[in-house]
C-alpha cells in the first residue's frame, strides 16, 4: 500500500519541531499521521531564482513528511496575487465586477501548477493517491497526467463553485473544467456547488453518467460528490469551556446584562460586512430599546493586502464603524467595535462561549466553520444564537440557526431583535439540533469518507456511488 500525498497551495512546515497547522489543516495531518504520507506545495517563501532551479526542501515531523520549494516574485504575482485572487476568488464568490482578467495571469497559473507536477513526479511511488486542496490547483491533476503520472487523484473544493451562468463568464471556462475532468475524485461543500459544476459542465460538453454513478466528459471518466467539512466539536468544547484569561473576566463583568454581538472572520468581500454593519444600524434605528444594551464586536484581520479590493473594504469598514459610533454612542456606550486584527484560535473560542449572538452573513461562502465552531463553544445550559447568512454552506446542515438573507438589512436586524429576545428553552432546543448535526458530520467523517471514495476508485471497482 502507498502513501497519502496531499498537495496544497501552501503547507504548514512545522516550526521548532512542531506542528504549526491549525482548523482544517489538522484534519489533514490527522490523515497523514494515520495513512502515512507526504505533504506537498509551496513553502509560502519568495526565492530570487525558480523554482525549477531550486531543490526541493524535505523534512519530517511525527510521521509525517514535508516537500516544499519556494516561488519567484513573477510567478506568485502572476499565479497567486493575480489569477487566483482576482479572477478565480472573486467569480466563484459571485462577484464578476471584482475579476481581472490578464492572459499573462492565465498563463502564469497554468505554469506554477505545471511546476508543482513536474516537482512532485519524481516524489510518488506506486500505490500512492494523491490528494489536492482548492481553488489554486484546478490544472494539478491534467499537469500531473502530461508529467506522465497516472496515480488516483481526489480534489476538495473548499469554496463554492458558482452557477454556470457565472463560471461561463471566465474567460478560460471551458479550459478549466476539461482540466478538472482529469481528477478522479472531484469533491464539494454543498450539493449545490456539486450540482453547479456539472451543469457548467453538460453546457461545456457532452456529459454522461454511467451504471456506476460516475460521469464522464473530455474522453475522462470520474466521480463527483459532495462532502461537508466538519469540525471536532469535542475539541472546541473543552477549549472554550476552560478557564478564562483575566482580561476577559473584567470584559465580562462590564457587560453586565448587555447583550453581545460576535463576528468574526478575515477581511473579505465575500463576508458582507459592509451590508452586515448597515443591518446593525437599521436595528439600532428600528429598536431603540436596544440601545446602550447591546454592543457588537466586529473581529476582521487583514488578508491578501496588496489587492486594491481588500484595500477599498477595509477603508469602507473603517469608515462605517465611524460614522455608527458617531451617529449612535454615548458617553457611556460604544455601539460597534471594529477590530481589525488577529485573534489567537484558542482564545477566540472561549469569547465565542461567552458572546450571546454570532452574526455570520457573508455574501458567498463554502461552508463557513467559524459558525459551526461558535455553536460547538457554547455552554449546553446557556447556549448562544446564531444567525447565519443562507448563502454559507453551513446553512444546508445547520437549519436551526436563525437563516437570514444577508443583502436585506431589515430581515438581518429583525433576526437580532429575535435572538435577544430569544426565550432560554427556545435557545437550548436549536443548539442541541445544530449540536447532534455537529457531532456526526465530523471533521474526521469528511476526511475519511473522501479518502474512502478515492480509494474506490483508485481501485476500480466498487466506486462510490452518487449520493444525490
Amino acid at each position: 500500500m502507498g502513501q497519502l500525498v496531499v498537495v496544497s497551495n501552501r503547507i504548514a512546515l512545522p516550526v521548532n519541531g512542531k506542528s504549526s497547522a491549525g482548523g482544517l489543516a489538522v484534519g489533514i495531518l490527522d490523515a497523514l499521521k494515520k495513512n502515512g504520507g507526504l505533504w506537498f506545495g509551496w513553502n509560502g517563501e519568495i526565492a530570487e531564482i525558480s523554482g525549477e532551479e531550486e531543490p526541493v526542501s524535505k523534512t519530517s515531523h511525527d510521521g509525517i513528511n514535508y516537500a516544499s520549494f519556494s516561488l519567484n516574485q513573477n510567478d506568485y504575482d502572476l499565479y497567486y496575487s493575480q489569477y487566483s485572487n482576482t479572477v478565480i476568488w472573486p467569480a466563484f464568490h459571485y462577484r464578476l465586477d471584482l475579476v481581472d482578467y490578464q492572459r499573462t495571469a492565465w498563463e502564469g497559473y497554468c505554469r506554477v501548477n505545471q511546476l508543482l507536477a513536474a516537482r512532485l513526479a519524481p516524489l510518488l511511488s506506486e500505490g500512492d493517491i494523491v490528494w489536492a486542496h482548492d481553488y489554486h490547483l484546478l490544472p494539478f491533476a491534467a499537469e500531473l497526467r502530461k508529467a506522465g503520472k497516472n496515480p488516483p487523484v481526489g480534489f476538495f473544493l473548499h469554496i463554492p463553485f458558482p452557477a454556470p451562468e457565472v463560471f461561463n463568464a471566465l474567460p478560460d471556462h471551458k479550459t478549466l473544467l476539461e482540466m478538472l475532468c482529469s481528477y478522479d475524485l472531484l469533491g464539494f461543500q454543498t450539493k449545490n456547488d456539486k450540482q453547479a459544476f456539472l451543469s457548467s459542465l453538460d453546457q461545456a460538453t457532452g456529459l454522461t453518467k454511467t451504471e456506476e454513478g460516475r460521469y464522464q466528459a473530455f474522453g475522462r471518466t470520474f466521480s463527483v460528490d459532495h462532502y461537508p467539512i466538519g469540525i471536532e466539536p469535542e475539541s472546541i468544547r473543552q477549549i472554550a469551556a476552560g478557564p478564562l484569561p483575566p482580561k476577559m473576566v473584567a470584559i465580562r463583568e462590564e457587560l453586565g446584562d448587555a447583550k453581545n454581538i460576535i463576528a468574526c472572520e478575515r477581511l473579505d468581500y465575500s463576508k458582507g460586512l459592509p451590508e452586515r454593519f448597515l443591518a446593525y444600524e437599521a436595528l439600532l434605528e428600528h429598536h431603540p430599546r436596544h440601545r446602550g444594551h447591546i454592543r457588537y464586536t466586529q473581529i476582521a484581520p487583514t488578508s491578501r493586502g496588496e489587492v486594491q479590493a481588500y484595500q477599498k473594504i477595509r477603508h469602507q469598514l473603517e469608515t462605517e464603524a465611524g460614522r455608527i459610533n458617531g451617529k449612535y454612542g454615548t458617553l457611556s456606550w460604544t455601539p460597534l467595535y471594529y477590530l481589525n486584527q488577529h485573534f489567537d484560535r484558542r482564545l477566540l473560542m472561549k469569547i465565542f462561549r461567552l458572546t450571546d449572538i454570532a452574526l455570520i452573513t457573508p455574501l458567498r461562502d463554502g461552508m463557513n466553520l467559524v459558525a459551526k465552531e461558535y455553536v460547538a463553544a457554547q455552554d449546553p445550559e446557556n447556549p448562544g444564537v446564531l444567525i447565519l447568512s443562507r448563502f454559507a454552506g453551513a446553512a444546508c446542515e445547520l437549519t436551526s440557526a436563525l437563516i437570514v438573507n444577508p443583502y436585506d438589512r431589515g430581515e438581518v436586524a429583525a433576526a437580532i431583535d429575535q435572538a435577544i429576545t430569544m426565550p432560554l428553552s427556545e435557545r437550548i432546543e436549536r443548539y442541541q439540533q445544530m449540536m447532534a448535526v455537529l457531532t456526526h458530520q465530523t471533521i474526521d467523517r469528511w476526511r475519511d469518507t473522501f479518502l474512502q471514495d478515492l480509494r474506490s476508485v483508485g481501485r476500480l471497482t466498487g466506486e462510490p456511488q452518487d449520493r444525490g
